[in-house]
């Protein structure tokens, strides 16, 4: 009798577990929202008065000389300055399937403000929804441009990620990624203009985009292969084409249809090892100036005196960077090449410009950097010289007579992750 007691004891333990295991493998997994972000400060010390954003954080080259009427350069006062604006806060989401597609969702902002009188301000990073099915993707939101490759860009200590040699935009989109084989991708995007914008009679402003009344399109084909020993390999062309509309009437009061057609190319390339990584990029575009790189346009001509009609002509701008880094887990060493050139209009044009640069032949930047991490801190530093060729821009956009204009900034950063 005990014997059997015990038997059913056994047998009724093993159905009660057998049970559990079964509810909790039907039991549905748990959706929401995770943080994550880091806090950061940047020391920053320039050799010269530089053109930047957000109290000088965010630098694009120096400026050129301004000669007093002793002819000093009043532009070759150094400057130093700590900030904490980048300092980041993230929330990954996570929730049930839609559409047969497994959903999740990105929320990102930081305290970088949208403009220089905004400072501390905290404002959108990225905001958008994702539906993923096992060959393709559809992402709805605010991300980067699709000319910034998230799989190859720099990775230097300085907030402008290799501006304006790298594509810097993120922008409100719909983008859709398909896969092709094992190793290859390709996606389609439209997207529109929000914070980055283009340049125009009025400054920058969205509404240059906005009145054009058609998205800015973009097509992106890589090929990206990666081992379980960490290694990857990434390639990658891609093309875009952009309308803008910079006046809805003309300087004598009459409406105008005249709109501005632009295009850009690019090639990207990254290898990574065990213990190296190197990156390359080149892009070459007409009208830039959203992507925070160098170039923009011009009034090329007029077409109708009377109605004050013109005609519009984007400047043509070669950029190239390079980047070569460690992949310590403590320590990591990096150096960044970048250089940039501005080829004009190429016809004659009238202005006035509406450009980044315009009286810049070109820009390069030698940038090496030293990393090191310990728990949740990483300590980061990177000696950064950039150098603009400012000279007389000609009828036809290009620029002559150049004289080399460098800046050294001195950055130093402290990180902790949370």
């Amino acid at each position: 009798m005990t014997k059997k007691i015990g038997t059913g004891l056994v047998l009724l333990l093993i159905a009660g577990l057998a049970g559990l295991s079964a509810q909790t493998e039907t039991k549905p997994p748990v959706f929401g929202i995770t943080f994550s972000g880091f806090i950061k400060t940047d020391l920053i010390y320039d050799s010269r008065q530089t053109v930047s954003l957000r109290e000088g954080h965010y630098l694009v080259y120096p400026k050129g000389e301004s000669l007093d009427p002793a002819g000093e350069d009043i532009n070759a006062a150094s400057s130093f300055h700590m900030l904490s604006i980048q300092t980041r806060l993230q929330g990954k989401i996570t929730g049930p399937d839609a559409f047969g597609a497994k959903t999740s969702g990105l929320i990102e902002a930081e305290f970088f403000g949208t403009a220089d009188g905004d400072i501390n301000g905290f404002r959108l990073r990225h905001a958008y929804v994702k539906l993923s099915w096992p060959k393709s993707e559809l992402m709805i939101g605010q991300f980067w441009h699709p000319m910034f490759i998230t799989d190859s860009f720099p990775d230097v200590v300085s907030f402008n990620t290799g501006a304006p040699f790298q594509p810097f935009n993120r922008s409100p989109q719909v983008r859709f990624t398909m896969k092709i084989g094992d190793w290859w991708s390709v996606s389609a995007t439209a997207l529109a203009q929000r914070d980055f914008v283009s340049n125009g009679p009025d400054g920058g402003s969205s509404a240059y985009a906005r009145n054009a009344a058609v998205p800015e399109f973009n097509l992106n084909l890589q090929y990206r292969r990666t081992c379980e020993a960490g290694c990857e390999n990434v390639f990658g062309i891609g093309g875009d084409y952009k309308r803008i509309r910079p006046r809805l009437s003309t300087t004598a009061g009459y409406a105008t249809d005249a709109v501005l057609n632009d295009w850009a190319g690019m090639v990207y390339w990254k290898m990574k090892k065990s213990g190296f990584t190197v990156k390359a990029e080149a892009v070459y575009g007409q009208n830039l100036h959203h992507l925070t790189m160098m170039g923009g346009y011009a009034v090329a001509e007029v077409t109708d005196a009377a109605r004050g009609e013109v005609t519009y002509a984007p400047t043509e701008n070669l950029s190239l960077w390079g980047e070569f880094q460690t992949n310590g887990t403590t320590f990591q060493t990096g150096l960044f090449l970048g250089y940039s050139k501005n080829y004009g209009a190429g016809k004659d044009v009238i202005g006035p410009f509406y450009s980044r640069g315009a009286d810049v032949d070109a820009v390069y930047r030698i940038a090496p950097r030293a990393v090191y991490n310990t728990g949740k801190i990483r300590l980061a530093t990177e000696i950064e010289y950039t150098a603009a060729a400012y000279g007389k821009t000609g009828p036809d956009g290009k620029v002559g007579d150049a004289k080399w204009i460098g800046n050294l900034r001195v950055l130093g950063a402290v990180y902790y992750f949370f």
